[in-house]
């Protein structure tokens, strides 16, 4: 993966001055699911890979809320039945604790003990559906609930309609044989769920005033990142703001990896548009 060359860098931190900021952290007070129904029934599992545990996130013991919790220090073994419930668009698009960038259309979670990342399977035991999911988040901290389940999982397993659900979460340790024989009969896509779930989205950059610099923006970024780039003219009361988007997403990259040379080269601000 190509990173983005130093006079390109100069010119994108040159340009954010003409950027509008068109987000601000938590600036949803009730979490909600998105603002139009989505079929979100095709979004792949997570793909349970060996990976280090993050340089964030892991800390133990930790405190929340004053109370203590303490990180496991492997997640081999480890199988739980409790409450899980979800979050999604008050987080969408902000970091998690581990600082990757919660995508309430990935399947992932939050857990308060498991070393982050890690991978488990999720079972509904009102509907024994299941889908497995990549812990990257803290939480939730509700003395009776046991995992936050990103937005698409919950749809997967039929939590949204009441919120909560009784289920069991077992951890998958990749590299062991009775992990190998589960992932065999699961059937996983060999694509990554991060790369999957951003596949033909977009990722708007910047909103420039002056179309000019927003075209040539586009096209450096389009050239650098290997990504298509477009600029959409939008009406903001008097004016018209162009939008850098790069769209659609081919899932050569993976979310992470984008948005850290974007806020490298001056746009911290750069974040997925909603799904329809």
């Amino acid at each position: 993966m190509k990173r983005l060359s130093l006079p390109l860098l100069a010119v994108l931190v040159l340009l954010s001055g003409c950027a509008s900021k068109e987000s601000s952290r938590y600036s949803i007070k009730q979490d909600r699911g998105p603002d139009q129904a989505v079929d979100l029934s095709k979004v792949p599992d997570a793909v349970p890979r060996p990976e280090p545990h993050s340089r964030w996130g892991n800390k133990s013991p930790y405190q929340v809320l004053g109370k203590r919790y303490y990180v496991l220090p492997t997640a081999e073994g480890y199988r739980e039945r409790g409450i899980a419930s979800w979050y999604g668009k008050k987080f969408h698009g902000h970091t998690t604790s581990n600082g990757e960038i919660y995508d309430m259309y990935q399947m992932s979670a939050a857990h308060k003990s498991l070393p982050l990342p890690s991978f488990v399977r999720v079972t509904n035991l009102d509907n024994n559906r299941q889908v497995v999911v990549r812990v990257n988040d803290r939480g939730p901290f509700h003395d009776k609930r046991l995992i936050d389940l990103s937005y698409a999982a919950a749809y997967r397993l039929g939590v949204l309609q009441h919120g909560t659900a009784r289920v069991e979460i077992e951890a998958i340790t990749p590299g062991s044989a009775a992990d190998a024989r589960l992932l065999a009969t699961e059937k996983l896509s060999p694509v990554s769920s991060d790369r999957a779930a951003i596949t033909g989205r977009t990722l708007q950059v910047a909103a420039l005033s002056n179309e000019a610099n927003a075209q040539r923006l586009a096209a450096q970024l389009g050239a650098q990142l290997e990504e298509p780039a477009m600029v959409v003219p939008v009406e903001r009361g008097d004016r018209i703001l162009h939008r850098v988007q790069l769209s659609p997403l081919t899932g050569r990259h993976t979310l992470n990896w984008l948005l850290q040379q974007l806020s490298q080269a001056g746009y911290p601000g750069a974040h997925l548009v909603d799904l329809p």
